[in-house]
Parts: C-alpha cells; sequence; structure tokens
C-alpha cells in the first residue's frame, strides 16, 4: 500500500492566528486557508532545522566519547 502524500492533523488555533491567515487568503497570498497552514508549517519546521541537526549532531558526539554500544 502507497503511504499518503498528506496526513491530516487536528489543532486548536487561537482565534487572532486564524483570522491573520484568512486575511493573508483574502489579500490573495495563499488560494485557501489549507495552503496558508501548510506553508505556515512549512517554514515553521525549515526555521528550526538547523537547531535540530545540531542537537543529534551533539548526541551523536556525546555517545561517540562515551563509547557505548
Amino acid at each position: 500500500m502507497a503511504e499518503p502524500t498528506t496526513e491530516t492533523l487536528r489543532t486548536e488555533v487561537p482565534p487572532k492566528v486564524v483570522d491573520a491567515l484568512r486575511a493573508l487568503v483574502a489579500a490573495g497570498w495563499y488560494p485557501d486557508l489549507d495552503a496558508a497552514i501548510r506553508d505556515a508549517l512549512q517554514r515553521f519546521a525549515d526555521s528550526h532545522q538547523d537547531a535540530l541537526m545540531e542537537k543529534f549532531v551533539r548526541e551523536d558526539v556525546e555517545w561517540g566519547l562515551r563509547g557505548e554500544d
């Protein structure tokens, strides 16, 4: 069975954030609210990628220094 190309998430978002996203849709920045949310999540993930990779490297180095299997 093929893996889905998207996954559905359910969350609660403050009305102020939803209003801001709807304003971006109304201004023509996004075709719909779903696209605005996907872009926001992708930008958040991208902006934290370096910190996440640094964490993994530090963990690998610590593991290597301890010499544990």
